[in-house]
């Protein structure tokens, strides 16, 4: 049975506004949720980032749902604190929560004043980091020192039923690369012929019959122009490479490139339309795909509105040929 979810964005809301918002989503029919767990927005225009971990306690209790959260351990994180946090959340809400583990951007990991290290070298910390996950869940005490250090850590409180660590990519190479060792692929909406090249690489890489979850990119109102001009103003900064997107340092950055992006630019990357029956096509051609979870993220301001007609008009159609 498909899953649609309400994606919360740290980056451009307060978190009590997202916590009124996803038990508004839970009320309108959406079945899931998903966060971001920034320490600083895309944009200076974004303007919020607040604790996506504090946040999660809150909206899993104030809700029936299902949630998973993008993070980056290695490097802001400590692994051992990751799983202490993903274990005490799984401890409370059994199967309701999963974690999708990524490299990260400098953007956020720049914090603590460490080197950003090379894209792999950030593959192996991840790996490093999930095997750290991994057996402090399993009840081991564990030392490493490698890309990333623990020191005799033992994790007392774990779950009976442990998360999914979900393993996040943009490209094929990502994608392939995870399905080896993920239990899950996170990735994020694309032309349909580029997607399908990422699903193809995850299963031959391994991720064969595993669960796949997909973050839309959607700008909607009932009004064609304020759509467009809504993904502009907050998403235009978001649709360089992913080699240019890891790289940038603070907010500012990415306003400074953005200046040179234009509304086409961003309608290639986020689908923007008033129209409930061309979002109910794109989310049932990405389902086709095998996806098994979409995470609807709507990147204008108008978030209310946006809730309750895909409540009415969108997601009964896409159940209704899913289920």
């Amino acid at each position: 049975m498909i899953k649609i979810g309400y994606h919360a964005s740290h980056e451009q809301f307060k978190p009590s506004e997202l916590l009124s918002r996803i038990q508004q989503a839970e009320q309108a029919g959406f079945t899931a949720g998903t966060c971001s767990d920034h320490f600083h927005p895309w944009s200076d225009k974004q303007g919020e980032s607040g604790f996506a971990w504090s946040w999660l306690g809150a909206a899993l209790q104030a809700t029936s749902l299902s949630f998973g959260v993008v993070n980056a351990p290695g490097q802001r994180y400590n692994p051992a604190i990751i799983a202490q946090a993903a274990a005490t959340l799984a401890d409370m809400f059994p199967e309701r929560f999963w974690i999708a583990v990524g490299t990260g951007q400098y953007l956020n990991e720049h914090i603590n004043g460490e080197r950003w290290p090379s894209k792999a070298d950030r593959n192996t910390r991840l790996k490093e980091c999930v095997d750290i996950m991994r057996a402090l869940w399993n009840g081991e005490t564990v030392t490493h020192r490698g890309l990333v250090t623990v020191d005799d850590a033992r994790l007392y409180t774990r779950p009976q039923i442990k998360p999914l660590i979900v393993g996040a990519a943009v490209t094929s190479k990502t994608a392939e690369w995870v399905g080896s060792w993920a239990d899950a692929l996170i990735t994020t909406s694309r032309p349909i012929d580029e997607l399908r090249q990422v699903v193809d690489a995850f299963r031959q890489g391994g991720g064969s019959g595993k669960p796949m979850f997909l973050k839309v990119q959607l700008s909607y109102t009932s009004d064609l122009e304020q759509a467009r001009q809504g993904a502009y103003d907050q998403w235009r900064g978001n649709v360089f490479p992913n080699s240019v997107m890891t790289e940038l340092r603070m907010p500012s950055y990415f306003d400074d490139a953005a200046s040179m992006v234009d509304v086409a630019a961003v309608e290639k990357f986020v689908h923007v339309s008033a129209d409930h029956n061309q979002y109910v096509d794109w989310l049932l051609e990405y389902q086709s795909l095998g996806f098994e979870q979409l995470s609807l993220h709507n990147v204008n301001l108008e978030q209310q509105a946006f809730i309750d007609d895909f409540g009415t008009h969108v997601l009964p159609h896409v159940f209704k040929h899913t289920n």
